[in-house]
């Protein structure tokens, strides 16, 4: 019965990442027609070069989806990844066709019009992702693609776990059976046939309980049953694996950005987004400092000393947005702070009073996506209360952050209000892409065009 279980859970998913890439080539097909029509010389097209051109274009599309089909049918698939993929998944498309076009000696020259295809292309599937993930989201919350999960022990990590995975309909997760007491299933385990258990199965014991785990795990591969061993909280390290050579150690810290070639694609994102950026701000600065002079004397600008990369100071610039006051080097702002002028609250809402922050991004102190830079007299403050404060600055402080679009912008003051930021700073560092720096670009946006309850 289990494995004809697992049988139809994978032809399951199987029908759904098929349905999704026949999509794919639907939005092909239908985008093919309407690219050639702007194409002048298409109208003298003979009947085998149209054929070759769409045969090169789907055979495109079948390579780009052999490497980067979607994983929408996972169980808990990021944004994050579906951006990565649908934009690797056009870009492959467009490439390829063009160098196969010019491989096969095509007579016209098509660089343009595969690019404009590319890019729509890409805004097709990304819609297409959209509406596919919210078909499936509720399938499952009507019982369809579902699968069953059986959970060992009661620790406090465990049962997080069973609220995360059951907790949301969409992910497809059913309790199959509970085993609280370690000893019961363990007493169980020498007659597995009155076990019932799931396609998946989560232990929760203590290490020493190693015959147990091991027992287990057998049980699950006999069973072809997905087995996961989870770490108590009590045994629970903040600390994370890495590879030294072929031996594997664990270090209190690791991050994408280690690697140089990431650090370099992060910094050339950085150096073209900010001069782009830097344009418009340019523009808008007479105006802004009109107004910000006309409400409140002093300079335009306000400089800070704020804790960077490392753990060393540097110059932090932003609009000034508060009257010229004795306190700004070590009291944070307030939703009613006495200390803004009108339009400096405005700025503060909207983030318009980041905007000089590109400046120090071109300048190499800051990235625009990482952990805020806090004042020195905070760096000091907060290293004391928080084990963990310091690790935020093995990377560059930016603009805005994992920790601002997921709920932790703006005052802190509750102590638990920085330990939430700090725990998303240092996921952001160990877990960073430059597709999650996509996403938390659009989070950002999307949060200056609405109004933030949390920005002051």
């Amino acid at each position: 019965m289990q494995i004809k279980g697992i049988k139809n859970h994978s032809q399951t998913n199987r029908l759904i990442k098929w349905t999704v890439v026949a999509l794919d080539f639907a939005a092909l097909w239908i985008l093919l027609p309407v690219m050639t029509g702007f194409i002048p010389e298409s109208a003298e097209w003979a009947d085998d070069t149209s054929r070759l051109f769409w045969g090169v274009c789907t055979l495109s599309m079948a390579l780009a989806e052999y490497g980067f089909s979607s994983t929408i049918h996972e169980r808990i698939v990021g944004a994050g990844d579906i951006l990565r993929r649908s934009t690797l998944l056009a870009a492959t498309q467009a490439v390829l066709s063009y160098l196969l076009l010019r491989a096969v000696r095509f007579p016209y020259r098509l660089g343009w019009q595969l690019l404009v295809m590319g890019i729509a292309l890409w805004a097709a599937v990304i819609l297409l992702r959209f509406l596919e993930r919210q078909v499936l989201k509720q399938l499952r919350r009507r019982g369809f693609n579902m699968r069953s999960v059986t959970f060992v022990g009661s620790d406090p990590e465990l049962q997080r776990l069973h609220q995360r995975l059951l907790g949301n309909a969409s992910y497809g997760y059913k309790l199959c059976s509970s085993y609280p007491s370690a000893g019961d299933f363990l007493s169980l385990l020498g007659h597995s046939q009155d076990l019932r258990l799931g396609d998946e199965l989560y232990l929760c014991v203590p290490r020493r309980e190693r015959g147990l785990i091991e027992q287990t795990a057998s049980l699950c591969r006999h069973r072809m049953i997905k087995f996961y061993y989870v770490s108590t909280a009590e045994e629970k390290l903040n600390l994370q694996p890495v590879l030294m050579d072929d031996l594997e150690v664990m270090a209190s810290y690791s991050s994408p950005l280690e690697e140089p070639l990431n650090r370099w694609l992060k910094r050339v994102a950085d150096i073209l987004l900010s001069m782009v950026l830097l344009l418009p701000v340019g523009l808008l600065l007479p105006f802004i400092a009109i107004i910000i002079k006309r409400q409140s004397p002093g300079p335009v600008f306000f400089r800070q000393r704020r804790t960077g990369l490392d753990g060393r100071p540097f110059w932090c610039y932003k609009f000034r947005s508060m009257h010229v006051n004795d306190d700004a080097d070590h009291l944070q702002a307030t939703r009613d702070d006495p200390r803004k002028f009108p339009f400096g609250n405005f700025m503060r809402k909207t983030s318009i009073d980041e905007l000089p922050q590109f400046w120090n991004v071109l300048c190499g102190d800051m990235s625009i996506v990482g952990p805020r830079p806090h004042m020195l007299a905070h760096t000091e403050q907060y290293d004391r209360l928080i084990d963990k404060y310091m690790v935020r600055h093995f990377v560059k402080p930016g603009i805005t952050g994992w920790a601002q679009v997921t709920g932790f912008r703006g005052e802190t003051r509750e102590l638990w209000q920085m330990e939430g930021r700090v725990e998303r700073d240092i996921w952001y560092m160990q877990h960073w892409s430059i597709w999650l720096d996509v996403r938390i670009l659009w989070m950002t946006v999307k949060l200056m065009f609405k109004k933030d309850q949390q920005a002051c």
